[in-house]
């Protein structure tokens, strides 16, 4: 069976970096993930996915990414549930992370044109880590790659026109 979870979106919120009673780091957050599709309004929608990440990863979360910050992760879906103080059964869907990576350099994340770094994050799995902690620094010659959505993969094409009664959904 498989249940693997990739994603990449903004932190809704700085994470909230707490400690189990056995000292075990662990931090919640919120990745606003956009949709692949506009509404009908035009406009892209996004999906607010709750996140937690363990021990050495989740404090270096806390301390890295800040609100706003484009993060790739990676982990899996988990599902658990609990009895809430009115007695009603709670069911919580989340994604636990495994890993973390910044995807953009503190620079451009705070609107800056001349950054003099830019952060690779933090990885520890066993085939990207390094032996500085997952923290790469790069000249700011590179230019920060666009992921956004907006520009067609097929150059300035004309948009389809279709009409409703085309589609089979």
């Amino acid at each position: 069976m498989i249940n693997n979870v990739v994603l990449v979106g903004r932190m809704t919120r700085d994470a909230e970096l707490r400690y189990t009673p056995s000292n075990q780091a662990v931090a919640t957050f919120t990745l606003a993930v956009n949709r692949n599709f506009k509404n009908q309004a035009g406009e892209r929608e996004a999906d607010f996915i709750n996140c937690v990440i363990w021990r050495q990863q989740a404090e270096n979360l806390a301390n890295w990414a800040k609100k706003g910050t484009l993060v790739g992760i990676t982990g899996r879906i988990q599902t658990r549930n609990y009895e809430n103080q009115q007695g009603q059964r709670v069911y919580v869907t989340e994604v636990i992370a495994d890993n973390f990576q910044i995807l953009e350099s503190r620079a451009t994340r705070e609107g800056q044109s001349g950054g003099s770094y830019n952060t690779g994050g933090f990885n520890n799995n066993s085939f990207g880590g390094s032996s500085n902690g997952g923290y790469q620094s790069q000249p700011s010659q590179q230019q920060t790659p666009n992921f956004s959505r907006d520009e067609s993969p097929f150059g300035n094409s004309n948009p389809m026109d279709i009409s409703d009664d085309d589609l089979p959904f």
